[in-house]
């Protein structure tokens, strides 16, 4: 046997091989941020901390690289974080069991139960990040979707597929409006992600504005504000993933995500962590990439639908600020809910004038299409003279189109009002809304 030649085998062997490759050991911690040397794998792969014993003491996801650093950010508390702990490559990205049975069950951002109910066993399993679908493969968006909310029924119609932005300050009824929908909507699976949201707001969410008719028919994930902003992040890619998976099989899926803002906070920290620039107001170049991303991955495919209703939480009103913007850049449509409404007691407080769905014409009939238009003139025409007819200076018969809007405004105002608990048909609101615009 010829020794030299093994020798020489087992050098270059080992010549080749590299410790660092799926173990490594952690060199600084920041916060959520964690510094490690190794190991060396892609970023978004998963990695598994443990301590002395083996055992597994925490989770982080690659981020980013520095300095022959590897940087990962946790997606637990750090307490148990020592110098040198054994950090060790898990192989793969972010995954989720999917299945019927996530229907009715409460998730965290990370797609596991935390209602106490029995584990969820996978039919399969997918990563949370996805690409969104072929946009030659996606269908015509031609169907009306019935929220059973009459102003949004009405006015701003909506079609199955259709991505549209929820902007409200805090305060107006957005969570109440969102409770609805679920309740009430003809869709097949309803997906919510609420991201960012006070811990207490959870279950009054679930138990009031949800209940048990709209759990039942739902799958909510939920990351909590004191969640780290890897996991907020990754309730909204959760949330989309199972959302796919409903489509995929031919459903109509409803996914609704509590909020946007929130989603965008999370991907900044992100962001200023691995040393990318803040520009605009602060944000990073990362968060509007995310935004474009995630509400792409919604809208129609070859078979089913998601219909996407996504949240802003407008900072202090003000409708043009960064996230705003962009999201309004990115959606069909937008639904504001004001403020002036809701001190009026005016509920939903949707303001049909500055609202908008840039489907409605394609959704909805010929009649219910001028219907829609007829009325949104009358209130349009009111609201500019709504100054004078409130002081008494406006004169009856000085503008017959005035005079009509002034005739109608009441039966308009009453038609956009509604109650909480009480849904109404779709038809039934078409019909009320050519008596109106005839003058029946």
């Amino acid at each position: 046997m010829n020794t030299n030649l093994i020798y020489g085998q087992l050098s270059q062997t080992l010549c080749g091989f590299d410790p660092l490759l799926k173990s490594g050991r952690v060199a600084r911690i920041a916060s959520m941020s964690l510094e490690s040397i190794g190991p060396k794998v892609p970023v978004g792969e998963m990695c598994i901390l443990r301590d002395k014993n083996g055992k597994m003491v925490n989770r982080a996801e690659v981020v980013g690289f520095r300095d022959n650093k590897i940087i990962s950010m946790l997606l637990g508390e750090g307490l148990e974080i020592a110098p040198g702990m054994q950090i060790d490559s898990s192989g793969e990205a972010l995954s989720i069991n999917l299945g019927d049975q996530l229907v009715g069950r409460v998730l965290n951002g990370l797609g596991e139960p935390i209602d106490g109910k029995a584990v969820i066993k996978s039919v399969t399993r997918r990563p949370v990040d996805a690409a969104p679908p072929n946009p030659l493969l996606r269908k015509r968006i031609k169907t009306p979707v019935h929220t059973g909310i009459k102003a949004i029924d009405g006015m701003l119609t909506l079609g199955e597929g259709q991505r549209v932005g929820i902007f409200a300050g805090s305060g107006v009824g957005k969570s109440t409006l969102l409770g609805m929908l679920a309740r009430n909507t003809g869709a097949d699976v309803n997906v919510i992600a609420l991201i960012g949201e006070r811990g207490r707001e959870v279950r009054e969410f679930i138990e009031k504005d949800l209940g048990k008719t709209g759990l039942a028919r739902s799958v909510v994930v939920v990351a909590t504000s004191d969640m780290p902003a890897l996991v907020r992040i990754k309730a909204a890619m959760t949330a989309t993933t199972i959302a796919e998976y409903f489509r995929d099989r031919g459903l109509n899926v409803l996914l609704m995500m509590d909020s946007v803002t929130r989603l965008a906070m999370a991907q900044r920290e992100v962001g200023l962590t691995i040393g990318e620039p803040p520009t605009t107001k602060g944000y990073t170049p990362s968060v509007f990439s995310l935004m474009q991303r995630t509400m792409e991955r919604a809208g129609c495919g070859e078979e089913g639908s998601i219909t996407g209703l996504y949240t802003v939480l407008v900072e202090g009103d003000d409708f043009n600020e960064p996230i705003s913007d962009t999201a309004r850049g990115i959606l069909d449509g937008h639904i504001i809910l004001s403020r002036k409404l809701a001190a009026k007691g005016h509920y939903p407080a949707i303001d049909v004038l500055e609202s908008i769905s840039r489907l409605r014409k394609d959704v909805t009939s010929r009649e219910h299409y001028v219907a829609a238009g007829e009325i949104q003139s009358m209130l349009a025409t009111y609201r500019e003279a709504e100054d004078l007819i409130s002081v008494g200076a406006y004169q009856k018969g000085t503008n017959p189109k005035l005079d009509r809007a002034i005739k109608y405004y009441d039966a308009i105002d009453q038609f956009l009002l509604q109650e909480v608990d009480k849904p109404n048909n779709f038809e039934d609101t078409v019909n009320e809304m050519l008596k109106i615009a005839s003058g029946k």
